[in-house]
């Protein structure tokens, strides 16, 4: 049985996790020494056991720093996307009630403070301070938001240092609320999905075991956001581990190459996107030879096309699944199983304890192994709940503890495999479809690139339609796409049209560019009508 979790406090004060940040190594334990000071900074600030601070930060220590002296306290940190603007910013840090708002003023070019001179200081009253953070041994102009406080960063750590505050003891801390991130939002604002100390933790120590990454001291390259809960639980591994970590404030395919030949790095996440640019760089097919494995999430392309190229270039790339509501890395296919399996998302759950079940959606009843329906899971690292939102919460969750994840899937004979969103699982013909599965034979035509299938009403019935992106110097033929679907696929998988589109309607969020499905839906049954 996993034991719980320790505090993040204590889990990072024991790691031996070294994190190397624009060549400048710096010991996690030593960030949360330093994290005592901000705990006290933030006590100054009104902050106190429950009460919220908003990190709008790149990956950074001071990243670091900021999240472990908010758990030194009891506090939340609430995740922000350095990609988020004032209306997104206004809306997560003024429903959150955040007192503190962390903000890095330079981020690539991006003018910060002119972002926040478009945000109303009502729409963010809770706030007792801004705080700018600035890479160490630089400085600069405080962002301000109206009359709110704004201070530096050195500034607001020597309030702490100064300060004999006491700390909390931290017996109760493991079980505290520490960490918010938010769902995507695309029908409605966004959720904040909270998790505990110990769920952090114990996840993490959950995904070393499974991904075997105690038993080697090579660096892990953090490209992901900490922002996001697939950059957050990758960096939580790492600590747990005490592995090092090479910190890049954003993603750099020739550095992530770099980095995996000079230190013959066995273990990379990354999305679908990021692996490509990866690959791009490896012209002579050597660079990536130490990955024992390679764990990703699809959120723009076709994965086949992906594997043929992580083949070719001798990379075990392996499918992952997750949700913020029971954190990234949750499950992930063998990388020794063979090309079939490994493609799927999901795979075995890393938590033993963990159950997953698949329910009819439309009758109820509990399905076996090989039929499609809606994930339910059970495990010991789920959400809190979703933090001031009591209703979202009982109806995603069951009087039994399972989470109702709003995905399609199946189980098999390793764990689970993860299809869709419920919400783009196309019920055709009486069942339920993965729109990758007609998605995967569409791009078998030669000079497509890329593809989205999406469900329509046609004739008075469902059915499903298609968008596909020509490749460089192509022409599409829909009724080509049409015939070549019609011959390999059931009749109700064949889509109604097929429409040559310049790009896909994306969203960017912490974990990933995704496709905005719901929009293509829009379109398609405009076009239709």
């Amino acid at each position: 049985m996993t034991a719980p979790g320790p505090s993040i406090p204590d889990f990072c004060a024991a790691s031996a996790t070294q994190v190397t940040f624009r060549g400048r190594p710096v010991a996690i334990a030593e960030l949360a020494r330093q994290a005592d000071d901000a705990a006290r900074a933030l006590i100054r600030l009104g902050v106190g056991p429950g009460d919220r601070i908003a990190l709008w930060l790149p990956n950074c220590p001071e990243w670091f720093v900021l999240f472990i002296a908010a758990a030194r306290i009891g506090a939340i940190a609430v995740m922000v996307n350095t990609r988020y603007r004032s209306a997104e910013v206004a809306d997560i840090v003024g429903r959150s009630g955040a007192k503190a708002l962390f903000v890095s003023p330079d981020f690539r070019g991006i003018d910060f403070p002119a972002i926040l001179a478009d945000v109303d200081p009502a729409d963010m009253a809770s706030l007792a301070a801004t705080v700018s953070v600035f890479p160490a041994g630089e400085e600069g102009a405080a962002a301000r938001l109206g009359d709110i406080p704004a201070l530096g960063f050195g500034e607001f750590l020597a309030a702490g240092a100064g300060a004999d505050t006491c700390l909390p003891d931290g017996a109760d801390l493991p079980e505290a609320g520490v960490a918010i991130f938010t769902t995507s939002g695309t029908t409605d604002k966004p959720k904040f999905v909270l998790h505990s100390q110990q769920n952090a933790t114990r996840h993490a120590q959950d995904v070393i075991r499974a991904f075997g990454m105690a038993d080697d001291a090579s660096p892990l390259v953090q490209t992901l956001p900490l922002c996001g809960v697939f950059g957050f639980c990758w960096a939580m591994a790492a600590i747990a581990a005490g592995r090092p970590i090479l910190l890049e404030e954003r993603f750099s395919a020739e550095r992530c190459v770099a980095a995996v030949r000079e230190h013959r790095i066995p273990h990379l996440v990354a999305t679908d996107d990021m692996l490509h640019a990866v690959l791009d760089l490896d012209a002579d097919r050597t660079a990536l030879r130490s990955l024992r494995m390679a764990g990703f999430a699809a959120f723009t392309g076709d994965p086949g096309v992906l594997m043929d190229r992580c083949e070719a270039h001798g990379v075990p790339l392996v499918g992952l699944y997750g949700m913020s509501e029971v954190m990234a890395l949750f499950a992930a296919q063998p990388p020794d199983a063979p090309r079939e399996q490994r493609i799927k998302a999901a795979g075995r759950p890393v938590c033993p304890e963990t159950v997953v079940r698949v329910r009819d959606p439309e009758s109820g009843a509990l399905l076996g192994k090989g039929r499609t329906g809606a994930l339910e899971i059970r495990t010991p690292n789920r959400m809190l709940g979703y933090f001031g939102n009591p209703e979202a919460t009982a109806e995603a969750i069951d009087g039994d503890g399972f989470l109702r994840t709003g995905d399609a899937g199946y189980l098999d004979g390793t764990g689970f495999v993860y299809l869709a969103r419920m919400g783009d699982a196309l019920r055709l013909g009486g069942f339920l479809v993965a729109p990758e599965e007609i998605m995967a034979r569409i791009e078998e035509v030669p000079g497509i690139a890329a593809s989205q299938v999406v469900g329509v009403m046609a004739g008075g019935r469902p059915r499903c339609a298609a968008f596909v992106i020509p490749a460089a110097g192509s022409t599409i033929s829909g009724a080509a796409v049409i015939d070549h679907c019609r011959a390999g696929l059931a009749p109700y998988k064949t889509p109604v049209a097929v429409w040559q589109i310049a790009e896909f309607p994306t969203t960017p969020s912490a974990n990933g560019t995704k496709v905005q499905r719901r929009k293509l839906q829009a379109l398609a049954q405009r076009r239709l009508n």
